[in-house]
């Protein structure tokens, strides 16, 4: 999980205070789709602390929380295939 903040400073600080609390956490450059400019991406901190712990700093710090998709995607639904057409009719009796 990851919280993100727009200012270093404060991506630091969360991360800090999450260290203090015993949780690993670390402070990366968070690059968004569309933003041209270094300076405009935000910060992200990524930790294994409790979500609740997170949601915390983040609103104290007018961040938002994002999800990783911690769960690989469910394969796709394969359907067995038959190995011959199927019989409408039924064979006849020889007679």
């Amino acid at each position: 999980m990851r919280g993100i903040f727009f200012d270093e400073d404060q991506a630091r600080s969360a991360a800090e205070t999450l260290v203090r609390g015993g949780y690993a956490a670390e402070v990366v450059r968070e690059r968004l789709a569309g933003e041209d400019d270094d300076e405009d991406h935000p910060w992200a901190v990524v930790t294994d602390a409790p979500e609740i712990q997170l949601d915390m700093l983040v609103e104290q710090y007018d961040g938002w929380l994002d999800y990783e998709d911690e769960e690989p995607a469910a394969p796709p639904l394969v359907l067995p295939l038959p190995d011959q057409p199927k019989r409408i009719k039924r064979p006849s009796d020889g007679g």
